[in-house]
């Protein structure tokens, strides 16, 4: 079985994906990974020696300027992946039996499948966006909506014209070059009827949450083994467990100052500090030596080393850091981050800050909560309840699924069985 695994976006959406590839060919089926240029992103892919075969720009040329991307820059960028797409993607499945597609929007993903005779099927890292009766966009898990069905429909017809608006045109386009029909609703074409939803059961439950027939795998993990580096290893052995801070690849939307109001709360706090550069480029604010700074890391090491973990509410980011028991501060900028942020806190394993930009004080006061006893011993508690198994999970349904299967979308008819969701 050959397989083509596809996506645009961040570390957090990159990661997963070489997760599942390693699984895919550790169960026999050959891989081949189509994801953006970045220079982590090719290096990532080296580590596991799976080769990226580059799609679209770079990640980090699109978010990592001075200012978030305006709506023309959006408009400018779906058309530009779009075509990316049908180019570089009808050119790597060339002898493939199923292309698996995740990220952002991955227009024309599902279209190139159709035309190839590929299985298709569309993952995401979350339930947002998936059309429901019973919970509003806005709201966090597990809270249903007041306004009810009404409501709920009304807003996913105005994302579908949104997403019509970004790529309807250039899809029925490159669509109608092919031979192909066009499309009138590019939303539910992308997402078919049966997406995988590559997340842990009790952080992300998806019981409940949306019409779809959702098949729930856990999160797609890539195992990690990497020793740290001998001076981050020095640091961490110097003294008590430090408060470690990252905000990965939010780079335009990082709080202000985050750096020196993370520094000066851990300090409040009595707690030395392990900065993650990532693409805001943090950096210490003195010479100090109770703060350490550090670029990619194997995180899955770091975080069990940790006393808490401050971050943006990336799915990677709290995957890990539950995986590892470690307490969260969970400080949401944008997407799907304030959910993350309000299930880490109902599930008492960390706290949700209140709003996207943190003041020392009010950095230091939701520390102060994660650092306590019961904060952490709820973490250790969780840890051991985190599935490590989705990316095999996937990979077998996958290809147990393709026998006997001819192109369909989200494998329907198999009869996977799927995890259990824990309450």
């Amino acid at each position: 079985m050959r397989v083509l695994l596809t996506t645009w976006g961040s570390r957090g959406d990159v990661e997963p994906l070489v997760g599942l590839a390693v699984a895919l060919r550790e169960n026999g089926a050959q891989v081949r990974v189509c994801a953006p240029p970045d220079e982590e992103f090719v290096a990532l892919l080296a580590r596991v020696g799976v080769p990226l075969v580059p799609l679209g720009p770079t990640v980090h040329s699109v978010v990592a300027g001075t200012r978030p991307p305006t709506a023309e820059d959006a408009f400018r960028l779906a058309s530009e992946l779009v075509a990316a797409r049908f180019d570089t993607l009808t050119a790597a499945a060339e002898g493939c039996d199923a292309l698996v597609a995740t990220g952002l929007m991955p227009a024309g993903a599902r279209d190139v499948a159709e035309k190839l005779g590929l299985c298709y099927v569309l993952a995401c890292f979350h339930t947002l966006g998936l059309p429901s009766r019973h919970f509003a966009p806005g709201r966090r898990p597990g809270k249903q909506s007041p306004q009810g069905e009404t409501d709920n429909r009304t807003l996913w017809k105005q994302d579908a014209q949104r997403v019509n608006a970004l790529y309807g045109e250039a899809l029925n386009r490159h669509r109608a070059a092919i031979g192909l029909l066009p499309v009138d609703n590019v939303r539910d074409h992308v997402f078919t009827d049966r997406p995988w939803l590559a997340a842990d059961p009790l952080l992300w439950p998806s019981q409940g949450m949306t019409d779809l027939d959702v098949v729930q795998t856990g999160a797609w993990i890539l195992p990690d083994d990497r020793p740290l580096p001998k001076k981050l290893e020095e640091f961490l052995d110097a003294g008590a467990p430090p408060v470690y801070v990252g905000f990965g690849s939010m780079a335009s939307h990082a709080p202000k100052d985050i750096a020196r109001v993370a520094i000066e709360a851990g300090r409040a706090c009595g707690r030395r500090v392990l900065l993650a550069r990532g693409w805001a480029g943090l950096a210490p604010i003195d010479d100090a030596d109770d703060c350490f700074v550090v670029g990619e890391v194997n995180q899955q090491a770091v975080f069990r080393r940790v006393a808490a973990v401050v971050h943006h509410g990336g799915a990677g980011t709290t995957t890990t850091a539950a995986r590892a028991g470690a307490p969260q501060v969970v400080v949401p900028q944008i997407a799907d981050q304030p959910y993350w942020a309000a299930r880490v806190a109902e599930l008492g394993i960390g706290v949700a800050h209140d709003g996207p930009k943190p003041t020392v004080d009010s950095l230091s006061a939701t520390l102060t909560t994660a650092l306590t006893p019961e904060t952490r011993a709820r973490a250790v508690a969780v840890a051991e309840t985190i599935r490590t198994d989705g990316a095999t999970v996937a990979a077998k349904l996958l290809l147990d699924g393709l026998d006997g299967l001819d192109g369909l979308d989200g494998l329907d008819g198999v009869d996977g069985e799927e995890p259990p969701v824990s309450a």
